[in-house]
């Protein structure tokens, strides 16, 4: 085999195992944008809340079947649901994330500046200098 042969097909293959580990990723978290909220429907009574970092997300009750997940920081955290005999109903891992389709992203040299477009564009004060990609 070729040299670029090789490589091209390299590529493709790490192409192929990238994109199916980025879709696992993806679908392992449940995703809330920041400063957002997710309304999560049930099919029966919750009797505790759990969040594992408040920080990043809380969770508020609605009413008994409703569940309200909103994103507080950047970041994962998980959220269990307990009904009232203690057995878990939702056990689940959350990604607060940025909502990538309403964002500038403006590079100038190393320096990056990140604006919230949503409906004006202004600056994001939280990104810049945070490591956020």
């Amino acid at each position: 085999m070729r040299l670029p042969t090789f490589f091209a097909l390299l590529g493709s293959c790490l192409a192929v195992v990238s994109g199916a580990s980025a879709a696992h990723a993806e679908d392992a978290f449940m995703q809330v944008f920041l400063n957002h909220a997710k309304v999560l429907k049930l099919d029966r009574p919750v009797a505790k809340v759990i969040v594992g970092n408040a920080a990043v997300a809380d969770a508020t009750v609605a009413d008994a079947k409703t569940i309200v997940l909103t994103g507080k920081a950047f970041g994962t955290t998980n959220l269990v649901l307990l009904d009232a005999a203690g057995d878990a109903m939702l056990d689940e891992r959350i990604l607060v994330s940025i909502d990538e389709d309403n964002t500038l992203r403006l590079f100038r040299q190393t320096e990056r500046t990140v604006y919230s477009c949503t409906p004006a564009c202004e600056q994001h004060q939280a990104l810049n200098g945070a490591g956020i990609n």
